[in-house]
């Protein structure tokens, strides 16, 4: 069985890592796709996002990572996948997340959602929190992979991911 875990990843972070590589222990096989969202104006562009996957991911076997843009049920019935894989910080995240899934199933009924609960350790991180605490210089090394540290530190103009 092969699951989805869908997402924009603006930019990977240790949590989203986290998730991954729990389900491809998982799952026979994991496509980690990053969502084209027209509405959103990304901090990193599609390539570069996808790029930062790959690099973070290259260790994991079974794990692709790609791309759509449209409904997440239609990407997964085109991959061939049955499980959309969704992550939890905290109960905040659940009322979200739970909305989506029932959305999904009443689109796609072979289509089933599964949550795992991001790591204690990881449960503060968000893209977000990551981009902004970067922003204003701050020490991410421990929020998101090594190259996407170096990538934020040249998105901020920054000449290493500590100064």
């Amino acid at each position: 069985m092969r699951a989805l875990y869908p997402g924009s990843f603006d930019p990977l972070t240790l949590g989203h890592l986290d998730l991954i590589e729990r389900s491809a222990g998982l799952f026979d096989g994991v496509m980690v796709a990053v969502l084209q969202n027209p509405g959103k104006r990304p901090a990193f562009s599609l390539e570069q996002r996808l790029e930062q996957i790959r690099a973070a991911t290259a260790h994991l076997a079974g794990v692709e990572v790609g791309s759509f843009d449209g409904l997440t049920v239609d990407f997964a019935r085109q991959c061939g996948t049955a499980v959309i894989l969704r992550g939890l910080r905290a109960l905040s995240d659940f009322e979200f997340e739970l909305q989506i899934a029932h959305t999904n199933k009443s689109l796609a009924p072979a289509v089933e959602t599964l949550f795992l609960a991001t790591a204690v350790h990881h449960s503060f991180l968000s893209s977000s929190v990551v981009k902004e605490v970067a922003r204003f210089g701050g020490d991410v090394r421990h929020m998101v992979p090594a190259g996407v540290a170096e990538d934020l530190a040249r998105l901020f103009n920054r000449t290493s991911p500590t100064a």
